[in-house]
């Protein structure tokens, strides 16, 4: 969240980058509260005052001791007001987003910058097919079975299917801590609300998520939420940062705003497995910290040999919690689109605000930390990437050179 003291001082910041995310949100309110309640606490410490001058005055007569026993009741009902006003304040600073970077482009997606591109497309000599018809027709992805376990958005992998997801599992887990330095997570898949609210996804995106019926947990939407909680309510020493950690979950969206997007395949699903890298930095190298986090989320793309742009996302097309963005995203020459494989992003000091999350310096001063985090990278639409770009005239599918030491040295996926 922002902090209360930058909202009352620079308004006009905070109204302006509210209209350029497109957003409708008065801050009026917030401010009004936060007068009031700064008024309140100057009458309490005029009220507190008071009773230390009347306590020094000697031995009180009973007016005295009435007077005094006023003052406290008064005292009292001024903090239970204060406190009132503390939790609406709270309440309201969850739903105000972070201030997008002034690097970033003003607008809505149409407004989006492409940074840079790497890989050309491969040229076919046949009509390349969707993943869905590849996959069918090497029976390694069943839609209509997952449909019938579980309902629409969701995919079963088969035989190579699966073989070839757990293997982009464990080569993106390997080259990120073997030669990017992050340490491996397993995270639990479900989280408190504090956890969610820590990461921005509550209560503004509550409606996406998956809320167990009697427990106050939710389906993770990616290992962002648990990874970036670990330090939540934690002070770090100086010396420790900055922190890398990455960790592979299966992620869980509800997709609840996606009615008439393109959710066939594996394009838009409610189940998806990820590799997510986590950064706690301090706040001067948070954006140089980024770059490096973009740069080892391309690392993988480049080491599949998938084509991709790196994108910049304009102030309207950010997250919530989000001051700065690029995505990354992969050519598929079966549906002809790029498809977003990754969202790498710089919060600033937004979610470690909400999570409570601060270094000590080595001046002994505590501060908040800088929180950043990137798919490194999603699988369901690296696995559309994989299929359509090394598929064959033949029907097989030849399988990337990094990944074979995973799939027993095979060299293409073939129908068993």
């Amino acid at each position: 969240m922002l902090d209360i003291r930058f909202i009352r001082e620079n308004p006009d910041i905070v109204k302006t980058a509210i209209k350029n995310r497109n957003m409708k949100l008065d801050i009026q309110e917030v401010l009004d509260l936060d007068s009031d309640r700064r008024k309140i606490l100057v009458e309490v410490e005029g009220l507190k005052a008071e009773k230390n001058t009347i306590s020094k005055k000697g031995k009180p007569d009973q007016a005295v001791i009435d007077k005094m026993k006023a003052l406290s009741q008064k005292v009292d009902d001024l903090d239970k007001k204060v406190e009132g006003i503390d939790e609406k304040l709270g309440n309201l600073l969850l739903y105000i987003p972070n201030i997008p970077h002034n690097s970033i482009p003003i607008g809505s997606s149409e407004n989006n910058k492409e940074v840079r591109k790497w890989g050309e497309p491969r040229k076919f000599d046949f009509k390349p097919k969707t993943h869905i018809e590849i996959g069918e027709d090497l029976d390694i992805l069943d839609f209509p079975r997952s449909s019938k376990i579980s309902g629409s958005g969701f995919c079963l992998f088969k035989g190579l299917g699966a073989l070839l997801e757990r293997a982009l599992i464990n080569f993106m887990l390997d080259l990120h801590t073997k030669e990017h330095g992050y340490k491996e997570i397993f995270p639990p898949f479900l989280v408190n609300r504090a956890s969610m609210t820590g990461t921005g996804q509550l209560p503004k995106l509550e409606e996406d998520m998956y809320k167990l019926k009697d427990d106050e947990l939710f389906l993770i939407p990616t290992a962002e939420v648990p990874v970036t909680n670990i330090h939540r309510d934690e002070i770090l020493d100086e010396p420790e940062l900055p922190v890398y950690y990455t960790a592979y979950t299966a992620c869980f969206r509800r997709e609840a705003g996606s009615y008439g997007k393109d959710t066939k395949g594996l394009m838009r699903v409610h189940q998806f497995d990820k590799v997510e890298l986590v950064k706690f930095v301090k706040p001067e190298a948070s954006f140089d910290e980024l770059e490096k986090l973009l740069g080892n989320a391309e690392k993988v793309l480049q080491k599949l040999g998938i084509p991709y742009r790196v994108v910049m996302l304009a102030t309207g097309d950010i997250s919530f919690a989000a001051s700065k963005c690029y995505d990354i995203e992969a050519w598929t020459p079966g549906i002809e689109k790029n498809l977003e494989v990754s969202s790498c992003s710089n919060f600033t000091d937004f979610q470690a605000r909400r999570a409570n999350i601060k270094y000590r310096t080595k001046d002994k001063k505590v501060e908040y930390v800088h929180t950043l985090n990137g798919s490194g990278i999603a699988m369901a639409r690296t696995v559309v990437c994989i299929l359509e770009n090394y598929q064959q005239k033949d029907g097989s599918v030849i399988i990337p050179e990094v990944l074979r030491p995973y799939m027993g040295q095979r060299d293409r996926i073939t129908k068993e």
